[in-house]
């Protein structure tokens, strides 16, 4: 009897031990951490709502939920100071479930309207977004949206959501030559163009010759190439919309729409995959 009393009176202990650690893990706020060059800053999420140059904006076509969407956010370029960035570099958004966008650096920087302007949505905790289509999350805490008329324009894959970290970067060709395509090839080859688009529209979830930072979805080059196991016509339809040719419970890869990708351009990009499947990294 007097052995169970003891043990019980430790249990009570220890959860009176641990209870201000869970308050503490409760009540803590999300982060988001910029690191320019060497200098790292961390912004919590409280700390972002309070700013003074936060503001509503609406987003009248949000790729991430499909339709219009109103957020708080601060623009992107507030965010960056006037730190000297390098324009041969991008600014790389990773976000908690892997996803690893490369941005242009004067796209983020910019400010113009009359263009497309980067602004980073923050969650209200206390008013909280809907889940994504599909999911059982939303979008947040941490979201680059962009606005102004030409906001469209702007690739599906850099609108990244649930951002952990903004970091510079150097260039992903010349952080991963291995995604490179032979510095002889002319400067108007379309394979070229496709090695673009794959940075910006693939390099967000998969690797290639292991370059690239995302974890999302597999290396498209090793072991084995798409081009070596799809029919040319089913590829097409595969990165179209991936649910027409096979689809499974954790499917990740979305469909894209004419708009966000053109036939042409993904024709772009089998080129540029059929060239590297002949250019593969040692395994």
């Amino acid at each position: 009897m007097f052995r169970r009393i003891w043990l019980a009176m430790i249990m009570v202990l220890l959860q009176c031990l641990s209870a201000p650690y869970v308050h503490a893990q409760a009540s803590a706020s999300p982060t988001l951490d910029l690191r320019i060059g060497s200098t790292v800053q961390s912004f919590s999420q409280r700390a972002l709502l309070a700013r003074a140059d936060i503001a509503t904006i609406r987003v009248d076509k949000d790729i991430a939920y499909g339709t219009a969407m109103t957020f708080r956010g601060v623009p992107l370029a507030d965010l960056l100071g006037n730190a000297a960035l390098p324009a041969d570099q991008v600014l790389e958004a990773r976000a908690t479930d892997g996803f690893a966008a490369q941005l242009p650096m004067d796209l983020v920087r910019n400010r113009d309207t009359a263009t497309a302007v980067a602004w980073l949505a923050i969650e209200d905790p206390e008013h909280r977004w809907p889940n994504l289509p599909g999911k059982s999350v939303s979008a947040g805490p941490f979201y680059l949206v962009w606005v102004g008329r030409q906001a469209a324009s702007v690739r599906s894959e850099q609108w990244p959501y649930q951002i952990a970290q903004l970091a510079t970067q150097a260039s992903p060709a010349a952080r991963w030559p291995a995604l490179a395509v032979d510095p002889r090839l002319p400067a108007t080859d379309p394979i070229r163009t496709g090695q673009s688009l794959f940075i910006t529209q693939c390099l967000a979830c998969h690797r290639l010759n292991h370059a690239g930072n995302a974890s999302i979805g597999p290396d498209l080059n090793l072991p084995m190439n798409p081009v070596e196991y799809f029919q040319a016509a089913a590829l097409r339809r595969y990165i179209r919309n991936p649910a027409s040719v096979r689809d499974w419970p954790g499917r990740t890869m979305p469909a894209f729409t004419p708009e966000q990708l053109s036939d042409r351009e993904i024709g772009l990009v089998i080129d540029y995959l059929a060239y590297m499947a002949r250019h593969k990294a040692q395994q």
